[in-house]
């Protein structure tokens, strides 16, 4: 063989070597997982990042609690079971799954704006664009718009075709839940103790419902008294709003005193026994937790970096890749 042909076949090799794992990391991975790419959709849907970015804008204007439920629904979505979009799934008479499950339901909301996305995505790339991956898309729109970090995210999220109500009611944390459990939940998932203290603070967003936290007004831990460890002006405040009756238990009161904008006034409010939710206000008496508390309170830069770090983190949760899951048609609904 002469060596002009051997330097061709070389050529040629070396040709296919680069061009065989770019397209097996889209299309037909090996050993059927492969790790999320930041480029993943850049030739698949090149449109994706505009099209989020323009309907949770959208979305926002219209609505400025959606920043906050649209975080909190792809919080819900990773901790049970990883983010794999089943949150998104509907009931069915054969199925019943997260949404409607104790922790989300008449709770989640903006559904309808992953929704809209998923719509006009089918209509550029159809077929193309996971849920799961809309979803955690959203969220960091959602808190990038409010004045928070933006952080990459890396793709390639397939959608998950099962969901658990059991599982939702087990591993989402509650806010009357120790401390203890909580960090315990975050742990089973490969999260670590600064993740709790720090996407804890995604309560600098939005509001809560009074039932999540009225105990802490009335009756706290059965004890026929407000929690002790509660501001007096703030338990005034929180007690208007929430008065000791069953049908204020959906009245809203925010999560902070800056609950549309992105900051760190979570943390100051905690250091100030003016945390709402018991399981915020618990991060101050522990003094693992109390140090970082403190430290966010007076660095919202470094708050700010920590919480990108600690999303990207939470993104990457029990992720299906390859040819594990699907790309649903509909995210309320598994392809059939």
């Amino acid at each position: 063989m002469t060596p002009k042909i051997i330097s061709h076949l070389t050529l040629s090799c070396c040709l296919f070597l680069f061009w065989f794992p770019c397209v097996h990391s889209q299309m037909y991975p090996f050993p059927y997982r492969q790790l999320l790419d930041y480029n993943f959709y850049d030739r698949s849907c090149p449109r994706l990042l505009m099209i989020v970015r323009y309907n949770v804008w959208a979305a926002l204007k219209n609505d400025t609690r959606m920043a906050a439920s649209l975080l909190r629904m792809h919080f819900h979505d990773c901790i049970v079971d990883g983010c794999e979009g089943s949150v998104l799934l509907d009931d069915t008479k054969d199925f019943k799954g997260e949404k409607n499950a104790p922790p989300n339901r008449n709770s989640l909301r903006g559904f309808e704006v992953i929704d809209n996305i998923k719509t006009d995505l089918e209509i550029f790339c159809p077929s193309t664009v996971s849920c799961a991956d809309i979803l955690t898309l959203a969220a960091r729109e959602a808190v990038s718009l409010s004045g928070g970090p933006f952080w990459n995210v890396p793709l390639g999220r397939r959608d998950g075709i099962t969901a658990s109500q059991k599982s939702a009611i087990e591993q989402i944390p509650s806010p009357i839940e120790p401390l203890q459990n909580i960090t315990a939940k975050f742990t089973s998932k490969g999260l670590d103790i600064k993740d709790v203290v720090v996407l804890s603070g995604g309560h600098t967003l939005g509001f809560a419902q009074c039932f999540t936290f009225k105990r802490r007004l009335f009756n706290f831990e059965g004890s026929g008294n407000p929690d002790p460890a509660l501001d007096s002006s703030v338990l005034t405040k929180l007690q208007s709003i929430c008065p000791n009756q069953d049908a204020a238990n959906s009245n809203l009161a925010p999560l902070d005193s800056s609950a549309v904008r992105f900051d760190n006034v979570y943390y100051t409010n905690l250091v100030n026994n003016a945390g709402l939710l018991e399981s915020d206000q618990a991060l101050v008496k522990d003094p693992n937790t109390a140090t970082m508390v403190n430290l966010y309170s007076g660095n919202p830069f470094l708050f700010s970096q920590d919480f990108a770090a600690s999303m990207m983190k939470l993104g990457n949760v029990g992720v299906l890749t390859g040819l594990n899951g699907q790309i649903r048609k509909r995210c309320g609904s598994v392809n059939y």
